[in-house]
Parts: structure tokens; C-alpha cells; sequence
């Protein structure tokens, strides 16, 4: 009885949800600061139960002398799918009266699952990420300081790029992340050429040294993030900037390895509710970031101070 009586609007309720993927996929895309450092999927294996994923990694040893008598020193190289459990698994609960929601003509509902996503779990998730990759640089790849000038901004990114250069991080593919005040400085310190009968003047700078550039709002750009954990519905949820604002964070997108399971949204109608008369949404992710061992110095940070190890 009860099965012929749910199973229709269930059916109903995650065909809603599935409607919603593209959208908050589109949402992640065009929103996240850490998007283009995203692991590449088909280097990426979960478990049935998602609390394990897979990462296929290859390590081998380096050149040894060739003897003519003997001919080739065999190495080793080592192919394997490597285990990684996610740090982070975060989770809320929405219900919007049924009533509301006739009201706004369906507005109330329909805007929630968007402007969570970008008001919310997108801040949360760039926030864990950089902070986990400041923290995960190579010791010597970390600068304390505060820049208040275009010209020592310049000179600390320039700095930041022959170290790089030196432990021979791949130059191509460099992503440089900056807080608005520093891309503020660097705009103020480059001299620009302007073409006669050019009338427009853009001082925006998308490429710098040939590395992508990247503005992250200082919420997200910060050297240490405590989560909230609310136990009642009441409970504000999020995140809280603890540390030091990052002034600019280099990555090289081998460095570092994020990957986010996210599980459909479950979305129930009304009618299936059986604790209030109201739409309930629910969303889950359950995400993780590292630093790869062997790449901690294709990340170079600066910021005014650390966490103590």
C-alpha cells in the first residue's frame, strides 16, 4: 500500500532533480574560482559508495649509465589507482511552504537550488581548496608579507616565477590567483600602450607573464577556513575566514588534485513531505583537495601570515 502510494511521486520527485544537474553543473562552471583546476575525470574512479576514489598515478625512476657490456640498468615504474578519502563531506536541508511558494508563483522553489549553489557552496568550496593548497606549498614556495604597492607586488610575483622556473615547473598552464586588492596594484603598475584611434581603454589583466590571472574575493582567499557545523535548523551553516587573506596564489594544475562527488539533489514535493506541507530540498557534496607530494613546488604563495604547523 505504501509503495503504490510513494513510488509515483518519488519518481516524479527525481525526475525534478535530474532537470536541476545541468543547471547547478553550468552554476559550478561559471562561478568557481578553483573550476580549471578540477582533476581530470577519466583519472578519476569512484567507489560504488562514494566515500573512495581512485586516482591513476604513475611514478618510475630516473636515468642511470649505459654500460657496454651489459647494456641497459632496468628501473621501475609504477602504475597504480591510488586511494584518496575526501576531507569534506557537507550536507543542508531546505523546506519552502507549499503556501509561499504558491504565492511567489513558484519562484521561491525554483530559485533556491541556484542561489545556494552560487551564494554558498561555491564559496565554501574555493575557500577549503585554497587554503588546503597555501598550506600544502613547499615551505620555501610560501612568502609572508603584505604588498601595498604595484611595485613590490611586481617584484614579489616575479620572484615567485624564477622559483618556479627553477624547480622546473612545467611554464605552460600556470594559473595566477590574486585578491582584488593586489589585481587592483598589478592593473595601476603595467604601462600600456594605446594604438592611434583606439578609444577604448582597458586596464583589465587577463594574462600576466603568459599565466592565466584570476580574481578570488578575499571571503574565499584565505590561509585557514573553519566550518560551521550547526545542529539545529536554525543554525547560520558555512564557513569562516580564520586565517590571513592570500595575497596571490601561482598553481600549476598538476600540482594539486580536487574532486567533487556530488549527489543528486533530492528534491520531494508536497505531497511525499511527511514532515511539514512544504517542498524539501535536500543537498549533499561530499569533496575533497590535495597537494600531490611530488608537485608541492608548482605552488607558490604569498600572504601575510600561516597557520603554525
Amino acid at each position: 500500500m505504501m509503495a503504490t502510494t510513494v513510488s509515483p511521486a518519488i519518481a516524479n520527485s527525481i525526475g525534478l532533480a535530474s532537470r536541476y544537474l545541468p543547471i547547478l553543473d553550468e552554476i559550478y562552471k561559471a562561478g568557481s574560482k578553483t573550476a580549471v583546476l578540477d582533476t581530470v575525470q577519466d583519472r578519476v574512479r569512484w567507489d560504488d559508495d562514494a566515500r573512495t576514489f581512485y586516482l591513476f598515478e604513475t611514478d618510475m625512476v630516473g636515468l642511470g649509465d649505459y654500460d657496454r657490456n651489459n647494456g641497459y640498468v632496468r628501473g621501475d615504474v609504477t602504475s597504480q589507482w591510488r586511494a584518496y578519502t575526501p576531507q569534506w563531506d557537507r550536507a543542508r536541508q531546505f523546506m519552502v511552504d507549499v503556501a509561499d511558494n504558491m504565492e511567489s508563483m513558484s519562484m521561491a522553489f525554483g530559485t533556491l537550488a541556484g542561489e545556494f549553489m552560487r551564494t554558498k557552496v561555491l564559496p565554501e568550496t574555493d575557500a577549503l581548496r585554497f587554503a588546503t593548497y597555501a598550506n600544502g606549498a613547499a615551505s620555501g614556495n610560501k612568502d609572508t608579507e603584505s604588498l601595498s604597492t604595484a611595485a613590490a607586488t611586481i617584484a614579489s610575483i616575479d620572484d615567485a616565477t624564477a622559483a618556479l622556473d627553477d624547480a622546473e615547473v612545467p611554464y605552460e598552464g600556470r594559473i595566477l590567483f590574486v585578491n582584488p586588492t593586489i589585481y587592483k596594484l598589478i592593473k595601476g603598475g603595467i604601462t600600456r600602450m594605446i594604438e592611434n584611434g583606439d578609444r577604448n581603454v582597458d586596464y583589465n589583466v587577463e594574462i600576466y607573464n603568459d599565466m592565466r590571472v584570476i580574481t578570488v574575493p578575499s571571503g574565499r582567499f584565505n590561509t585557514e577556513i573553519t566550518l560551521a557545523q550547526p545542529t539545529a535548523h536554525d543554525g547560520a551553516g558555512g564557513y569562516t575566514a580564520t586565517g590571513s587573506t592570500i595575497n596571490y596564489m601561482i598553481v600549476h594544475p598538476t600540482a594539486v588534485m580536487q574532486a567533487v562527488k556530488l549527489a543528486t539533489p533530492r528534491i520531494f514535493s508536497p505531497m511525499v513531505n511527511q514532515q511539514a506541507n512544504a517542498w524539501q530540498y535536500d543537498f549533499r557534496q561530499y569533496h575533497g583537495a590535495w597537494v600531490k607530494n611530488q608537485k608541492k613546488n608548482g605552488i607558490y604563495v604569498s600572504a601575510a601570515s600561516f597557520p603554525s604547523a
